[in-house]
């Protein structure tokens, strides 16, 4: 049950020749490799591209029809471990993930697929998960690249130019021998637009007209002598062959200018945003023409030495447009153009920032200082240098009209998500035993790390909460809490994590949470959800994984049950001797359960069926007003409010009508023996001749109490 349907958007997916399409970036991704004659697709779910193999999931008939393979993979490197089916045969794959961190859990599968090379294209698609709107460490996948020696495409964030470009990235890798990797930014994967489409493709050899034959090349094993002889194919064959390949068919793209003295060497991620700084700046017109010559580098690695050298002939200066660190783009068109013995001055990272996403703000005031310098005929770089400054100005004033920068807002758990009271739980638990050092890892879970809980110590990646902790874990008093979520489970942490530290025998203690699907990539399934994307049962349960390597202590408990939470934890902590220790707190995602529950209250409400909805509130005659169940839930629903009685200065919890009806509130002031003061409700709707007798009497009852308020005894 991903975020998200598409069963609807499908159905452009069988759009032929010469029809329109119109959708989102990742939806064309799709269409295109459909396009392309694609055999097979693989991937893992990860911000920005996971809906593309939710896409293909919702297609499984088109699939099927075409004879195109697809599976969801346990992890990046499963994943990129699909790519083999290119080696040896005609076939064309294509796999997806987040980067960097999915290319690095892939890099071994991607290191010896590299070195063997491919025969049928092989295109690996990464959402370039880089700038302010990641959630992830900021690096790029180009080192990768330059690493491994595999293609790597940058598109400017067009459709049709998208599209194009995936079906040139399978011919590029065919034509070299090489798999093409293709960045997609998350501005692009999320923007819509409309492309002409093409007649899909069937592939030549699919699940509907296998391969007789197996083929065995002993030159494509990854094994001395073959590696050495593979590496000179990549400098001596394959990269001539691509560099030829990217200029014969013109993949990188000249745009002109009248201010020919000057030009700009862009990633063609970048594109949009360049224009639009030179529209502010008055040097692009409304349709996107720029009046400062572009070289639009859709393809980054490698770059073709004639196009670089070509282009800055006769320029005073360049400046290269490119976004983040290292700067390899930049270093290397300075050496080609010197070995060319081109005297153009190349600017980049002088006067661009050298870290950080490079949105239009930022690049116009490195443009107007790039102008300045270069001092070329035609542009008055004082008018850009003032309109930068009048940009600033404006920013200020805003700024004082604030009084203050606006409120940093961290990121935080959903109302009613089944992992805030596990934290509650460990915050209490700390309180009993001492403070506990807390591995945390990637997932929905790692918002406890940041207010009001601030639980956790350390992050490495994702899955790898607990084996993160084995070097501390024979150094503390208190043993370590290992943090992992049901999809870091099966992504790594049964095997880098659990199954090492029962081989050596080493304590600690992990909390599983347990809630049934990817949650923060939306809601893929996972070998704990019960089945695969297919609706099909998987028959996989985290216990018996559990058992299967060894662990013996093992309890299961309901995430929102605090008070049990805060007894297993205790247990567990206290269980020394007993090796690992796992709990597995177990809550479905509220958001998923919301959007399934949703549609069938709503409608048997419609229908006239009696449906009861849980509310909590709390008696606010009750409250002390000290708000520890704030501190100790963090549910954006638990807010203060004025007290109605006028004696009373001091705010008194309350709780909004976005409550869920989880309970958690509750359950923590019951598990911390805070207060009497929360109360739950129910809301019926279309009640029962029986409900308007018990409110009736409950009414009654109520009103005699409260008549008696005041009354002498």
């Amino acid at each position: 049950m991903p975020e998200r349907s598409f069963h609807e958007e499908v159905a452009q997916l069988k759009l032929g020749e010469g029809e329109y399409f119109e959708g989102e970036g990742i939806l064309a991704v799709t269409k295109a490799l459909l396009q392309s004659g694609v055999s097979y697709v693989g991937g893992y779910q990860g911000a920005p591209i996971s809906a593309l193999v939710d896409v293909l999931s919702d297609a499984g008939d088109l699939l099927d029809e075409l004879g195109v393979h697809l599976d969801t993979c346990a992890n990046e490197a499963g994943a990129a471990a699909m790519l083999s089916a290119s080696v040896n045969y005609p076939v064309r794959g294509a796999v997806t993930f987040k980067s960097v961190v999915g290319t690095n859990v892939a890099s071994d599968a991607l290191s010896n697929l590299c070195s063997a090379g491919v025969t049928g294209g092989a295109l690996i698609i990464v959402g370039e998960d880089y700038g302010e709107g990641s959630s992830i460490i900021q690096e790029r996948s180009h080192a990768f690249a330059m690493k491994s020696q595999f293609w790597l495409l940058d598109p400017r964030p067009e459709l049709g130019n998208i599209v194009d470009l995936v079906e040139l990235g399978f011919e590029l890798s065919e034509a070299s021998n090489t798999p093409v990797m293709m960045e997609l930014r998350i501005r692009a994967c999320h923007m819509t637009g409309r492309f002409r489409a093409r007649d899909n493709v069937r592939p030549r050899l699919s699940t509907r007209t296998v391969i007789e034959t197996p083929v065995f090349h002993k030159d494509r094993i990854s094994l001395p002598p073959a590696t050495y002889v593979q590496e000179r194919h990549k400098i001596d064959v394959r990269w001539p062959a691509a560099v030829a390949y990217i200029a014969e068919h013109k993949i990188n793209e000249r745009v002109g200018g009248d201010i020919e003295e000057v030009g700009f060497i862009l990633q063609g991620g970048m594109y949009n945003h360049v224009i639009a700084a030179l529209r502010a700046l008055g040097l692009a017109d409304s349709t996107g023409a720029s009046r400062i010559p572009l070289l639009v580098l859709n393809c980054v690695y490698p770059l073709v030495p004639q196009e670089i050298s070509d282009f800055a002939a006769g320029k005073k200066a360049v400046l290269v447009i490119e976004e983040g660190q290292p700067n390899f783009i930049e270093q290397q068109i300075k050496a080609l153009l010197a070995d060319a013995e081109v005297a153009t001055r190349v600017h980049g990272k002088n006067v661009l920032p050298e870290a950080g996403e490079y949105v239009a703000a930022v690049l116009m005031d490195g443009i107007a200082k790039f102008l300045s310098r270069a001092r070329a005929t035609g542009v008055d770089a004082l008018d850009a240098a003032q309109k930068v400054r009048r940009i600033e100005e404006s920013r200020r004033k805003a700024l004082d009209i604030l009084g203050a920068p606006v409120p940093a807002r961290p990121p935080g758990f959903c109302t009613g998500c089944p992992e805030r009271p596990v934290f509650s739980a460990i915050k209490l638990v700390q309180e009993q035993v001492g403070q506990v050092h807390v591995s945390a890892d990637i997932g929905c879970h790692s918002f406890a790390t940041l207010e009001p809980f601030k639980v956790g110590n350390t992050i490495l990646g994702y899955g790898l909460g607990l084996a993160s902790s084995s070097g501390l874990s024979s150094m503390m008093r208190n043993p370590v809490i290992s943090i992992m979520g049901d999809g870091g489970f099966w992504h790594q942490g049964l095997t880098t994590g659990i199954a090492n530290h029962v081989f050596n025998r080493d304590e600690g203690v992990l909390v599983i949470l347990k809630n049934g699907y990817a949650s923060a990539t939306g809601h893929q399934h996972i070998p704990s959800t019960g089945t695969n994307s297919r609706d099909e049962a998987s028959g996989m349960a985290i216990e018996a994984a559990l058992k299967g390597v060894g662990v013996k202590w093992v309890r299961t408990v309901g995430s929102y049950r605090v008070g049990a939470v805060v007894n297993a934890l205790k247990d567990a902590i206290l269980a020394r001797g007993k090796g690992l220790r796992v709990i597995i707190a177990e809550g479905e995602c509220m958001l998923a359960r919301q959007r399934r529950e949703k549609p069938v209250i709503a409608a048997r409400a419609k229908a006239g069926e009696r449906v009861v909805r849980t509310r909590y509130g709390v008696d606010e005659a009750t409250c002390t007003g000290d708000h520890s169940c704030i501190r100790l839930s963090g549910c954006p629903t638990l807010t203060v409010k004025q007290s109605s009685d006028p004696l009373r200065t001091a705010p008194v919890a309350h709780v909004t009508n976005g409550c869920v009806g989880c309970g958690n509130c509750g359950e923590v002031a019951h598990a911390a023996v805070l207060c009497p003061s929360f109360y739950k409700a129910e809301i019926i709707q279309n009640p029962t001749r029986m409900d308007r007798i018990l409110a009736a009497v409950r009414g009654a009852v109520i009103g005699f109490f409260l008549s008696r308020q005041g009354t002498p005894a």
